[in-house]
């Protein structure tokens, strides 16, 4: 397509809102000059769909839940005044907690200010905080941020490690719906034996973001934590930034949660429109299914022309990946759907995967999110009237053109700058188009049965592990893979007792020893004494 076609098109499909600053281009997307007339029919049963969600319908089916993440910015649309007040109440007592640890009312044992903040969660209860810390943060945090969002060993050690001597003045935040999530339930056992080897007491550091009743609120109430603040069930993880989940470590940061929400709310309002044109998440939504046949059969690179949204795309992953891959749409019938999503940043991709996006297999479409404002105030002239933020956007400018050139599709996201009210914005956003694009398809957002199975799966595992482990402790020669496996009646699971014995002999943690042999398999296992 030529210059002047192209800027018609441009011109034609640019959506724009001078409230917010959001704009977004969908002309470099090949969509046929019919689809989205072919597709109203569709879409309008996408909006009744989701105003029938943020009225009160069930939609997690599997845990008769409703979904209500939009009456977090919004509590008047709750269904109920008593969902409404608790929202409300929430917000307030955060700010509340907030304001009492900037200014020292609230402090650690013998008067100690907090200064340091460790966030401890999984998924949803890590990501979006851990992307709205990074990008809105600044030397003046009121807190330091830090997080345990893995079970990995060594990765808490770093963590530790940075905290050092610092762990006397850390406020800990533990946030877990359920209370019994292994991998959070692991972050917050490690914690608390770092403070008790720092001779500290954990539970006056400690605070919670948890369901009323679960396990976590229970211990935090036995042992007088700090304070509980609510992860209500009609709030998935992943839709959980604007609830307590994120706004309390932003809070803590320093961050003005008022303008996330706002920015949420503003967003909210746009992408209610019933005009597919004026909406950019039905649009969003809309140019998922052009390019991916409404099958997930491309991939979504995101590609932020900013280094604080350099988390951007973490966060997108579990959002759009864990809601819409699915094996089953809602009639049962194997559909396999999905997005995946990957990302790093410009124009650091100019020297990394921009070259196979350009020249190598063209399976995916590019979101560049384009930011404005370079910084506050003056940039330094890097060449005769040419800033380093210039040097940027033209980076952004010249990747869109050559794709566009070389036959790849890209949308662009702009917006004004990054502030937690575009941060807001960005966050609603991609929220609703996840929901409108599985109306589209047909598939249910707000389950995750995927997940549910992988933990299953690995609590089998760490079954077979104390099998092995006792039946190594009851002595005996060492022995093979093949023979610890049959002796304990597990011969078909004797690949993952193989893996099983390779990491304890690793660790000095169940005292057994391997006796290495070539091929690796043939090595023998036995205790370490």
């Amino acid at each position: 397509m030529n210059a002047p076609a192209l800027w018609q098109r441009y011109r034609k499909h640019l959506f724009h809102d001078p409230e917010t600053g959001l704009m977004l281009d969908v002309s470099r997307m090949n969509f046929p000059d019919d689809f989205l007339a072919r597709m109203e029919p569709a879409m309008q049963r996408a909006y009744a769909e989701m105003e029938n969600l943020e009225r009160g319908a069930i939609a997690n089916l599997d845990e008769n839940r409703m979904v209500g993440h939009y009456w977090l910015r919004d509590p008047s649309l709750a269904p109920s005044e008593e969902i409404a007040a608790e929202i409300v109440e929430t917000v307030a007592r955060v700010k509340e907690f907030a304001a009492g640890i900037h200014g020292g009312t609230i402090t650690a044992p013998g008067g100690t200010r907090f200064r340091r903040l460790l966030v401890i969660g999984i998924g949803g209860s890590a990501l979006g905080p851990q992307f709205v810390a990074d990008a809105l943060g600044t030397a003046a945090d009121r807190l330091e941020p830090h997080f345990f969002d893995n079970t990995d060993p060594d990765g808490m050690d770093r963590v530790l490690a940075r905290l050092g001597n610092g762990l006397a003045e850390t406020l800990t935040v533990v946030i877990s719906k359920s209370g019994g999530t292994k991998e959070t339930r692991s972050g917050m056992l490690e914690a608390q034996d770092a403070y008790r080897r720092a001779g500290l007491d954990f539970h006056r550091h400690a605070m919670a973001v948890t369901g009323a009743g679960s396990e976590l609120d229970r211990t935090a109430t036995e042992a007088g934590w700090l304070a509980r603040f609510p992860m209500w069930d009609w709030v998935g993880g992943r839709t959980s930034e604007t609830s307590a989940v994120g706004l309390l470590p932003a809070a803590l940061q320093g961050i003005d949660i008022d303008g996330i929400l706002a920015g949420a709310r503003q967003c909210d309002a746009l992408t209610r429109r019933r005009t597919t044109a004026t909406n950019p998440a039905a649009l969003l939504a809309l140019m998922w299914h052009h390019a991916t046949g409404g099958r997930g059969t491309r991939d979504m690179v995101i590609l932020p022309y900013k280094d604080r949204l350099l988390l951007f795309s973490r966060y997108l992953q579990q959002l759009v990946m864990e809601s819409l891959g699915k094996e089953r749409d809602r009639t049962g019938t194997v559909v396999n759907q999905g997005i995946a999503v990957y990302g790093n940043k410009g124009s650091t991709d100019q020297h990394a995967y921009v070259q196979q996006l350009r020249e190598g297999i063209n399976n995916f479409f590019v979101t560049f999110v384009e930011v404005l404002r370079d910084r506050d105030g003056k940039s330094l002239e890097v060449e005769p009237g040419v800033t380093s933020g210039d040097y940027l956007s033209g980076f952004f400018q010249g990747t869109r053109a050559a794709l566009h050139e070389n036959g790849r599709e890209s949308l662009t996201i702009t917006i004004p700058e990054v502030s937690p009210a575009t941060i807001g914005v960005l966050i609603a956003l991609f929220e609703r188009a996840v929901g409108l694009y599985a109306a589209l398809t047909d598939i249910n957002a707000y389950h995750q049965p995927g997940v549910e199975a992988g933990k299953k799966a690995a609590g089998v595992v760490l079954k077979l592990q104390a099998e092995v482990i006792a039946h190594l402790q009851g002595g005996g020669e060492p022995a093979t893979a093949d023979e610890i496996a049959a002796a304990i009646g597990r011969d078909v699971e004797v690949e993952a007792v193989f893996h099983i014995l390779l990491h304890a002999a690793a660790n000095p943690d169940h005292g057994v020893r391997i006796f290495a042999a070539e091929p690796l398999f043939q090595s023998q296992f036995g205790t370490a004494g």
